[in-house]
Formats: C-alpha cells, sequence, structure tokens
C-alpha cells in the first residue's frame, strides 16, 4: 500500500530527515515534478526515499560542476555560455532535471 504526497509534504519530508538544506525550494520542486512525471510516463509507482533522492540526485552551481568533471570552459564568454555547456556535457551522460533562478544545476549524479 503507498500514500500519494503532494508538494509540500515532500518538502516536509526532507526536513523531517534532516535533509533540508540538500536542496534548495526550487530544486525540490524540480525533483518532485520530474518524479511525479516519472511515476506518470511509466505507470511505475515510486517510494519516497529522501536519503536515496540525496544520494541519486545533485543541486550544484556549473562552475563547480565544471570543476568536478574536469569540463573545459574556458571559451565560455559569459555565464549564460558556461550553462549551456555544462548542461550539454551533462544531457550527454545523464539527466538534467533543470537549471535554478541563480545558476544551479539540479542533475542525476553519474
Amino acid at each position: 500500500m503507498k500514500t500519494s504526497i503532494n508538494k509540500l509534504q515532500f518538502f516536509d519530508e526532507f526536513v523531517r530527515m534532516g535533509r533540508k538544506t540538500q536542496f534548495s525550494y526550487a530544486a525540490l520542486g524540480m525533483l518532485f515534478d520530474y518524479l511525479e512525471a516519472y511515476e506518470e510516463d511509466t505507470g511505475e509507482e515510486l517510494e519516497l526515499d529522501v536519503i536515496a533522492i540525496c544520494c541519486d540526485f545533485s543541486e550544484e552551481y556549473c562552475e563547480e560542476i565544471a570543476k568536478n568533471y574536469s569540463i573545459d570552459i574556458s571559451d565560455c564568454i559569459d555565464e549564460v555560455s558556461m550553462v549551456e555547456t555544462v548542461c550539454k556535457y551533462l544531457q550527454d551522460r545523464t539527466t538534467v532535471i533543470g537549471t535554478t533562478n541563480d545558476g544551479n544545476i539540479i542533475y542525476a549524479q553519474f
């Protein structure tokens, strides 16, 4: 038996599990929407596992991702081109959930 939750309950579960700083509010909203769409697309019900989500997904600023994955961003002329370069790299290797207004990228770790 599974229980459906809404976005607010999803956020609250991260707080309850001591993971309220793992993702920004915006990133949590994107993750909720992504996981909900995944369920609808596949017909598979997911069980909420906050720790697994924290292990499977990350929210980082693009310069940090570039450093961690040795992505060459030296030719990028501005932040927009840097985000595009990093997102392209990630999209070729994993799932990109989205970007926040402050330039963080949410993606499936690999």
